[in-house]
């Protein structure tokens, strides 16, 4: 069976909900993409601005993977940039060239819209393996260093 990518716009909240669901599922980490869902009306504004993009792989009219991506204008030239916030495949789907083709598809929208770079980070465990194959094999590698910086008290600290 084939796979489809689908660009989603405001009328495709149902198909955003099955995104969240299927990295809650991906990222074993339900409840951080479902527990406290945005509302309709919330995902409608977001997929109908121009800086989120999102992408679902697929399979049969199921989601099977997506992206989700954020287009970042920069300050100090006129460009702008795409970050990779998030991309899963279904565990039963993977190997199958679907991470690739959404990929794939992120360029083209990148070149549509005079972006000058995709880039997206990547854990260095072992988990992430897989991950960082695929981002070796499309791109070039930098590595960086990643820090979350609260906001407010200490019960909002990442580590707290």
């Amino acid at each position: 069976m084939s796979v489809a990518i689908h660009h989603l716009t405001p009328h495709d909240v149902s198909l955003m909900e099955a995104l969240l669901t299927t990295f809650g599922e991906a990222f074993d980490d339900i409840d951080t993409y479902t527990a406290h869902r945005p509302s309709e009306a919330y995902l409608r504004r977001l997929l109908g601005g121009d800086s989120f993009i999102a992408l679902t792989a697929l399979k049969g009219g199921e989601v099977v993977g997506g992206i989700a991506a954020y287009e970042l204008r920069k300050f100090e030239q006129e460009r702008s940039e795409i970050y990779l916030y998030d991309l899963a495949v279904a565990a039963g789907h993977r190997r199958e060239g679907i991470a690739t083709a959404l990929i794939e598809r992120l360029k083209t929208i990148a070149a549509e819209r005079g972006v000058h770079v995709i880039f997206v980070q990547a854990d260095t465990g072992i988990e992430d393996a897989p991950a960082i194959a695929l981002y070796t094999k499309l791109g070039k590698r930098e590595d960086t260093l990643h820090f979350d910086i609260a906001i407010g008290g200490s019960e909002n600290r990442p580590d707290a």
